[in-house]
């Protein structure tokens, strides 16, 4: 009997094992080859455990075996993983619309860089500067270089109030920068706006005149659907005549709450439909049920999407692109079509969140993007024909700074949001993220120039201003068709 720990061995044994059930319909020949793999698995550990330079306590055990499993998931590609008991906790609850952190979802790039996918709206990391797209360099002074997302999740999850500083690299940018944040319980509002009202409300109704409302989705948890469901029938009541729809840097959530949504604007047809290896093609449809803005002429739809729209972003984009229900106006998107399911583990302790399957848009073309991807390959969601925006990293960098100011509830006294069309932010400004955090008022010219300069041209969302100008284009025509 090696010197193990005989509980340890055996959960050892049951982890890998995992890997077996998905095989119990398999020849004993190929059983038996899997078992040889978990044989050689005990034999590496059992040599750790005997020969390794120092030894290890049940925790680096454990974290070995972690390593070990997470190392060849990411071989696999980047969204399986498994989720370590501690992790899961928070898991179960980011979907779920609460949980504690600082407020970021976070991925990989095929070179293993950290990446900032979206920061979540109205959360600390949102407000202290964290921007989609942030390259994180650093932990609390701790390099990521060998780091994988898991150990930086455990990093920069912590006790409520406590402050953990990230340091990053913004899009556009080459100097990193250091954020200090402090950790909170995060409260994830997902149906959003552009503007506050004086009691810190939304204000929906975006051009008051022809009636179009712009409405933005930081993401889709349990609670989206429901919520965007009664904002728009609300604004039905007011005479609701055309919709913006933003999907611009949604990381995507829960495929129910993706096709719940794209109910609310079709009546018929295909939505989505995910393919395994072996299991049959699951479908979801529109069939009537949960549809709000229809008929389709009488509400004309603008989908706003940019290269950090993904998962359920792009499937509700798809969707409604592929029905001619909206037009949709940006980049083309992330390209995340793949389906991960999460299995339980140790007794629903912990769990293996395993791509299954992906995604396929309702006129059969694939939306995922692998690692050996070509930009002429189809994934993903394009722009209609006269529609994209393409933007340069500098003025995505405008974008998420300028969004970011206006999100930002500022105390009494404090600056003001600008007007739609414009901001005080500048995409050439490497900006004093440390003097933001201390609550101090943004610059508005780059650093170094005279107070007698001029101030830098505002910012312009060219991509929410052609929307507004199709949607009114399209209720002119209504109107002229009497």
């Amino acid at each position: 009997m090696p010197r193990w720990n005989l509980a340890w061995l055996l959960g050892i044994v049951g982890v890998s094992l995992l890997g077996l059930a998905i095989s119990r319909s398999a020849p004993l020949r190929d059983k038996d080859k899997d078992y040889e793999l978990v044989h050689l698995i005990v034999d590496v550990l059992d040599e750790v455990d005997h020969d390794y330079v120092r030894e290890l306590d049940a925790d680096a055990k454990r974290k070995l075996v972690e390593d070990m499993i997470n190392g060849g998931l990411m071989r696999l590609d980047e969204h399986s993983s498994y989720i370590n008991p501690r992790r899961y906790k928070q898991f179960t609850k980011e979907t779920k619309a609460k949980f504690t952190g600082v407020g970021i979802q976070l991925s990989t790039d095929p070179n293993g860089l950290l990446i900032v996918h979206s920061p979540l709206v109205g959360t600390p990391a949102y407000e202290a500067g964290i921007l989609a797209g942030d390259i994180i360099v650093k932990i609390d002074g701790k390099s990521t270089e060998t780091m994988n997302q898991d150990e930086a999740v455990d990093l920069i999850q912590g006790e409520v109030g406590k402050v953990v500083t990230l340091t990053v690299l913004h899009e556009g940018t080459r100097e990193p920068v250091d954020i200090p944040i402090t950790r909170a319980e995060i409260k994830v509002q997902s149906v959003l706006s552009d503007v506050r009202l004086p009691d810190k409300e939304w204000d929906f109704m975006m051009d008051k005149e022809n009636k179009i409302a712009y409405v933005r989705l930081s993401g889709f948890n349990e609670t989206t659907a429901k919520e965007l469901g009664q904002k728009l029938t609300e604004l039905k009541k007011e005479g609701l005549r055309g919709l913006i729809l933003d999907l611009r840097t949604n990381g995507g959530g829960l495929l129910r709450s993706a096709v719940e949504i794209s109910r609310m604007f079709l009546t018929e047809g295909r939505i989505v439909s995910t393919k395994g290896r072996e299991k049959e093609e699951e479908v979801y449809d529109a069939d009537g049920r949960g549809a709000i803005l229809v008929p389709a002429k009488e509400f004309p739809v603008a989908v706003l999407i940019n290269k950090f729209s993904a998962s359920a972003s792009e499937i509700v984009a798809a969707a409604l692109q592929d029905h001619e229900r909206a037009v949709i106006i940006g980049e083309r998107s992330y390209g995340k079509g793949s389906v991960q399911n999460v299995i339980k583990l140790e007794g629903g302790k912990s769990a293996l969140k395993l791509t299954t399957a992906s995604y396929w848009r309702p006129s059969g073309k694939n939306i995922h993007r692998f690692f050996d991807s070509k930009e002429t390959d189809d994934w993903g969601v394009k722009p209609n024909a006269g529609f994209e925006v393409p933007m340069k990293p500098e003025e995505r960098l405008a974008y998420m700074k300028y969004r970011r100011d206006r999100d930002v509830v500022h105390g009494k006294g404090g600056d003001k949001p600008a007007s739609p069309s414009s901001s005080k932010s500048d995409a050439g400004d490497d900006l004093d993220r440390r003097s933001i955090n201390r609550g101090n008022k943004l610059p508005s010219t780059s650093p170094g120039k005279s107070e007698g300069e001029k101030e830098k041209k505002p910012f312009e969302d060219r991509v929410l201003n052609k929307a507004l100008e199709f949607v009114r284009g399209e209720i002119k025509k209504v109107e002229a068709g009497g």
